[in-house]
């Protein structure tokens, strides 16, 4: 998924108010920010693989450090503990590790059967949404409107920087998806690595927006 990932972080800040959307984002999308880093040092692999699924040329064969459901839950973990470390709120520690696992559980239902469980474990499990290319649109279309609907009963805008932020936001990750939907494959790996490190911006983005916005 993508969209559905940053759906669920919208969605999170009505029960967390008084964690930035930028915090809410950097959990959800925890582990695809880490995946990049780890494609670019070589230790982990995918393929440019048109046709692997209706819905995505990639072909994720190696990502145990990132994407595997035993790594998940350390992140998930040490995500949370970092949290209430700095800011000594276990509630809101306990949403965010939830958050970090939460992209798991979504690459669960999109992926085919390429999520690992343990680092070596040669079993892998996916539900396999991304077979179905309506499917896929609907399920991640309807978690997107929730998630921003959530988002938008939870804070109002401060200023027009509050409105015009989240909208141009929310317009460019619609744009982004329907342009991932319908464009050509990636180049090569390494390009598409670079180009995932582009989240980062989502991130400070999102920091930006909960600025001139208040719960």
């Amino acid at each position: 998924m993508f969209i559905g990932h940053y759906a669920v972080a919208l969605g999170a800040k009505k029960i967390s108010p008084t964690v930035s959307l930028g915090t809410l984002f950097l959990a959800s999308q925890f582990i695809d920010l880490l995946w990049p880093i780890f494609l670019l040092l070589g230790l982990e692999h995918v393929r440019i693989d048109p046709g692997n699924t209706v819905f995505t040329p990639l072909d994720f064969y190696d990502y145990p450090i990132s994407h595997s459901l035993l790594a998940v839950l350390g992140w998930s973990l040490g995500f949370g503990l970092l949290y209430y470390a700095v800011q000594r709120s276990g509630r809101n520690a306990l949403i965010l590790g939830a958050l970090v696992l939460s992209h798991w559980v979504l690459d669960f239902i999109s992926h085919r059967p390429d999520l690992p469980l343990i680092p070596g474990m040669e079993t892998r499990v996916g539900l396999g949404l991304w077979n179905s290319f309506v499917a896929s649109v609907v399920v991640e279309t309807a978690l997107f409107v929730v998630g921003a609907f959530l988002y938008l009963r939870a804070t109002k805008g401060c200023d027009r920087v509050g409105k015009y932020a989240l909208w141009s936001f929310l317009l460019l990750l619609v744009v982004l998806y329907v342009a991932n939907m319908f464009g050509p494959p990636p180049p090569g790996v390494q390009a598409l690595a670079v180009a995932a490190f582009g989240q980062w911006l989502f991130v400070l983005w999102g920091y930006w927006i909960d600025q001139h916005r208040t719960a």
